[in-house]
């Protein structure tokens, strides 16, 4: 897709702090970490998201993920995968991203704008 930001950095027109790059992938350093380590997995390929990736994509993908925890050291100290899917998910780059996240003791934050309770 032109005007995606992850598009325009797999086609070097955006510089990025590449950890691993492969045919299909390509991980970098968040610009924004909220973690020691904060690394966006992308696919090379403009997906918009998860519902529209293949299975076969995702098992090269879970390769390269594992790949990329044991550079950066986090593979037996733990580590967090995410990734979101549309506007309520949180999706702010609509362009198939994971986010590996480690480095520290993780915890979970307040996930959603609304009171669980309110919605039973």
């Amino acid at each position: 897709m032109k005007d995606c930001i992850f598009c325009k950095i797999v086609a070097g027109k955006i510089p990025a702090n590449i950890v691993l790059e492969s045919r299909d992938f390509l991980a970098f350093h968040d610009i924004n970490p909220i973690a020691p380590v904060h690394i966006l997995i992308i696919t090379k390929t403009h997906i918009r998201d998860f519902n529209e990736v293949s299975p076969e994509m995702m098992a090269g993908l879970t390769s390269f993920a594992q790949n990329v925890a044991k550079i950066l050291g986090v593979e037996n100290s733990g580590y967090r995968l995410i990734t979101n899917v549309g506007d309520n998910g949180g999706q702010e780059v609509p362009h198939l991203h994971f986010h590996l996240i480690g480095g520290a003791k993780l915890k979970w934050h307040h996930l959603t704008d609304t009171n669980p309770r309110n919605s039973l």
